[in-house]
């Protein structure tokens, strides 16, 4: 893109403005078909999950949720999807509640129905955990809310990539996910959003683009998606988050689905036989995250070993502290399987998990 036709979209009227507009629009497109969105006005371009989430709350929220109102949470949720309605809980004098884990680390849908209430204002639920790899009932969710005319956003980061999503069949209100976990580059993602409730919500930010006049007594807004999308965007980004689009629907969700469930499945049988350690999160729905501790041995170090054996995990709390206090940890270390990895993968790290044991025991 850098090469051929870089230049400003939505802008130029000259064959490299055209070019790029072209394929940046056509990467829309693709994101829209990607989550089987109703139209391509539905699809706005952020920077990432984070980014939905706060334009979200910061618009759709402020305008609808008040002192004594309630945004509705579970105990599963990244930072990002925490943060985010504390802050406007706190500018609004509104209460975050919290759905809480089973020992398991699973959502209880009676958990979550009972506290569904005339306060409750919106429903925001990880389609996936990141940290444990929990699979959530977000369809059942949605009925649930939507009973009570409750709109839902669904955090889908870490689902995008492992399961095909549809959000016309989940019915939810919102839906986000991020390009880096969709072997894309970082710094932009997709926000899926009603038609009808983005036209209702006031812009997130100011400026080109997002506009149809203004004048110094007043400003028009720029049909959608473009209301939400102020000044020069990640044009390269975007059309690149396209590619990568292309690259997993042609290898297939369901087949990325079934090859990241059999490596977790023999994985956690794997593993499961290693003296001292125990697996955190063992959902009956589940996806390619193992998440585990070694008695005696810190995550950190576990992960700094892994490292020398060419082996590369996540260790800490993984920007989701709350579940690291439910099952009262500071830290685990994660696996995390993609499509490029194999079962021959998987017994490098049992074997370098037991050079672990033998370090430090």
């Amino acid at each position: 893109m850098y090469e051929r036709c870089y230049a400003n979209i939505h802008r130029g009227v000259h064959w490299l403005s055209v070019q790029a507009t072209d394929a940046y629009d056509a990467s829309r497109e693709k994101a829209r078909a990607f989550v089987n969105a109703r139209g391509s006005h539905e699809i706005l371009f952020v920077r990432g999950t984070t980014e939905a989430i706060n334009l979200v709350a910061q618009t759709y929220g402020r305008a609808n949720v008040g002192p004594g109102d309630e945004v509705l949470i579970t105990g599963l949720e990244h930072h990002s999807n925490i943060v985010p309605w504390q802050m406007l809980a706190g500018e609004k004098g509104a209460r975050l509640t919290v759905a809480p884990l089973t020992d398991t680390g699973e959502v209880d849908l009676d958990a979550v129905e009972k506290r569904l209430s005339p306060k409750t204002k919106l429903v925001s639920v990880a389609h996936l955990s990141n940290a444990l790899g929990t699979i959530l009932p977000v369809r059942k969710i949605t009925e649930l809310a939507h009973a009570r005319g409750i709109p839902v956003f669904v955090d889908g980061a870490q689902a995008a990539p492992r399961m095909a999503v549809d959000v016309q069949a989940l019915g939810c209100d919102f839906y986000a996910f991020s390009s880096h976990k969709l072997y894309g580059p970082t710094g932009v993602g997709v926000l899926y959003g009603r038609a009808e409730l983005l036209e209702a919500m006031p812009p997130y930010q100011g400026g080109g683009d997002m506009i149809r006049s203004v004048t110094f007594e007043k400003t028009t807004y720029n049909a959608l998606p473009y209301k939400f999308e102020a000044g020069t965007p990640n044009i390269a980004g975007g059309i690149a988050l396209g590619a990568a689009l292309d690259y997993v629907t042609a290898i297939g969700l369901p087949a990325i689905a079934a090859h990241e469930h059999d490596l977790l499945t023999y994985a956690t049988g794997q593993v499961s036989a290693i003296p001292g350690l125990r697996i955190i999160g063992t959902a009956r729905e589940k996806a390619g995250v193992l998440s585990f501790v070694l008695d005696g041995v810190h995550p950190h170090d576990i992960g700094t070993v892994l490292d020398r054996e060419g082996i590369a995990i996540r260790a800490g709390h993984h920007c989701a502290q709350p579940v690291m206090d439910r099952f009262g940890l500071p830290a685990t270390a994660r696996v995390s399987f993609g499509l490029y990895n194999t079962r021959e993968e998987v017994d490098a790290l049992v074997a370098a998990l037991h050079k672990v044991i033998g370090m430090f025991r």
